[in-house]
């Protein structure tokens, strides 16, 4: 078995077997976990820290349904249903919110005449500048011409759906986590078809899904190498939301459609990316989304700018915050905004392709999710690679 990795050979009892082990608690591991129970299979989840501290938990917790096109369009709407009924039964706050759209230009709004017209009746509802102005509970319409609400889009809480997650995988029957355990090694089983080997000993499973994100370069660093994988970090903020601001919906603007497929299929995506360019040159340095949410406790999360690196800079530059939130600041109509934490967001990201999916060997298949829309494809990735099982 070429793993790029430690193979390992599987002697004596192993410490534990399951059915399904899956190593990464993020959501995307945790979305295989989840579904693989509901088809009557015992799980396994291990994950090498204490608790889920990655991509999944440092974003705005927006499943950004709408936006997506072709085959990871078709992997979101499938995972909706989902991410809606495992928030009713492991106990995480989701919502059918929506996403808004700010339209503040003529050719932003073009954009959005001709997304919603090429979407089914309903998805997608054009706004005008009054109803934008009520949505984001601003006093004016100053820098808003419309904008559009986009239907099918969710929204959790970053912070607590992990965890609350991998509780409700950890007490079901059949379901075991295990944090604090590294993955060591692979290779194939006495018991069962594969083997991890662990910093707790020897896990075996008839199937194996590596799930670790953009750390998938340290377990098997020439597949990743092929795959052109890098790590694409952001900066990011959390702020006191204004008095009396309640936003349901996760906001959007033109930067945010220059980075979404289905916005730049459109015929003005072009004309859009020369206005940005001359309007706002800043923000495209920047890589930036701008683009916010609020959690249910009314803290606004802020963001965010993209850069790609092999192994990621911890420094974070306070031009780039400053940056994106004068701009955020514009969309909300609001004064200075009181910033309560600030980090770096990051994710696996490739110019080959947003999925990077590689049966390792007998049992065994790395999953990572090679662009910024884990959240969103999470439960619709995980239903595809379990339809066979």
């Amino acid at each position: 078995m070429n793993t790029n990795n430690t193979t390992i050979e599987a002697t004596g009892e192993p410490l534990a077997t399951s059915d399904v082990l899956i190593v990464g608690a993020g959501i995307i591991g945790l979305a295989h976990a989840a579904l693989a129970l509901d088809k009557g299979l015992s799980v396994t989840v291990i994950d090498r820290d204490h608790l889920a501290v990655g991509a999944s938990v440092r974003n705005f917790g927006h499943a950004c349904i709408t936006a997506q096109s072709g085959e990871l369009y078709e992997l979101a709407q499938n995972g909706r249903k989902h991410w809606l009924a495992f928030a009713r039964r492991a106990g995480f706050w989701a919502a059918e919110s929506g996403a808004l759209v700010v339209a503040g230009t003529r050719t932003e709004l073009a954009v959005l005449r001709e997304f919603a017209a090429a979407r089914p009746p309903g998805q997608i509802t054009l706004l005008d500048a009054e109803s934008v102005r009520s949505r984001l509970g601003r006093e004016d319409t100053a820098g808003i011409l419309g904008g559009a609400f986009l239907a099918d889009d969710l929204r959790v809480d970053p912070r607590t759906t992990v965890g609350t997650l991998a509780a409700w995988v950890d007490a079901g029957p059949g379901g075991r986590v295990m944090f604090n355990t590294a993955a060591l090694g692979f290779g194939s089983g006495t018991r069962r078809t594969a083997a991890v080997h662990t910093s707790r000993g020897r896990l075996e499973a008839d199937q194996v899904f590596v799930c670790v994100g953009h750390d998938v370069d340290y377990l098997f660093p020439e597949l990743a190498a092929g795959h052109k994988i890098k790590r694409c970090t952001l900066q990011m903020t959390s702020a006191q939301a204004p008095a009396g601001t309640r936003i349901a919906e996760a906001v959007l603007t033109a930067t945010s459609m220059l980075r979404y497929a289905a916005f730049t299929e459109v015929p003005s995506a072009e004309a859009l990316r020369n206005e940005v360019s001359q309007q706002a040159p800043e923000l495209l340095e920047i890589g930036a989304n701008l683009m916010f949410t609020q959690r249910p406790d009314g803290t606004l999360l802020l963001g965010d700018s993209h850069a790609y690196h092999a192994t990621a800079d911890p420094f974070l530059a306070e031009d780039t915050t400053n940056r994106l939130l004068r701009a955020a600041q514009e969309v909300l109509g609001a004064g200075d905004l009181h910033l309560t934490e600030r980090w770096q967001g990051i994710y696996a990201s490739s110019e080959v392709a947003p999925l990077f999916i590689k049966d390792i060997g007998p049992g065994i298949t790395a999953v990572s999710v090679t662009a910024g829309i884990g959240m969103t494809i999470s439960f619709g990735l995980a239903e595809r690679n379990l339809a066979s099982l």
